[in-house]
């Protein structure tokens, strides 16, 4: 099974994004299992033991859904600082995926990260995916948008994570994208995807997978193409490579995974 820890908080609105994204992973009913989490915050000087799962609403929400999708699904309640708590049940559950809720800055059609994403997303090195409080999911099978630089160890992370997807490989169709940074004015030097180490380390990886790729170099701003990229396809997700600051096992976001998470109007992985 396909693991997937599931943490929410009180918002039923990201509660039930998150679970919507769990349920469209492709053959979720059979292959996929999720851990809903609430974390009793520290500042409610309240224990887990005296609150029931039954008792947040926005938790219920997302479990409910996923078992009318017929997920098999775990109901959690813990406490402590959230983020620890993320980690701790990452660990003993084994997750495959964690899918996390964004924020949204008010009057602004963005999603601004929370504290406890941000936390998750340098402490893990699974794959975590922000869904947001509006989630782009279209039916049938899966298309993700794969951009890559040319650093070969992210790009077959990002492979490998398409390739592990439920579904994969028949349900799961990838554009592997390189942007070559600014270089979209007259004269600028052609763009050639077989060019790019990280491009076509990830694309042969997943058609070996058996996953069907569309090999797509463009010159551009590399953040403004990838989302453009994103809507002219209708992608189910974007699945971003992260930063490993040197000699520490963590993940550091570059300033491109930023301006997307940021911006995206659908979900974004980031895979380590």
């Amino acid at each position: 099974m396909y693991e997937i820890l599931v943490p929410v908080d009180t918002d039923a609105n990201r509660a039930r994004h998150q679970a919507a994204y769990v349920a469209r992973l492709p053959n979720a009913g059979t292959d996929v299992s999720a851990t809903i989490l609430y974390v009793v915050p520290p500042g409610e000087f309240t224990e887990a033991g005296e609150v029931s799962f039954s008792d947040v609403d926005a938790a219920v929400e997302a479990a409910d859904h996923l078992e009318e999708a017929g997920v098999e699904v775990t109901r959690v309640v813990d406490d402590g600082t959230v983020s620890a708590a993320i980690m701790d049940a990452i660990d003993e559950r084994d997750a495959d995926e964690v899918v996390m809720g964004g924020r949204n800055r008010s009057g602004v059609a963005q999603v601004l990260l929370g504290s406890t994403t941000l936390d998750v997303m340098l402490s893990t090195d699974r794959p975590v995916t922000l869904t947001g409080k509006s989630t782009s999911l279209g039916e049938g099978t899966r298309r993700v948008l794969v951009p890559v630089d040319p650093d070969e160890e992210r790009a077959r992370h990002q492979a490998a994570y398409v390739a592990n997807l439920p579904g994969a490989p028949e349900g799961i169709e990838a554009t592997v994208l390189h942007v070559f940074p600014h270089q979209d004015y007259k004269g600028a030097p052609s763009h050639e995807f077989d060019e790019v180490d990280g491009a076509v380390e990830a694309a042969d990886r997943l058609e070996t997978a058996g996953v069907a790729v569309e090999r797509v170099a463009v010159g551009g701003e590399v953040a403004r193409k990838i989302l453009e990229a994103a809507t002219e396809r209708d992608v189910d997700g974007i699945v971003l490579g992260g930063r490993k600051r040197s000699g520490v096992q963590k993940v550091v976001l570059g300033s491109t995974v930023q301006d997307v998470m940021l911006s995206a109007e659908r979900p974004v992985t980031v895979t380590g």
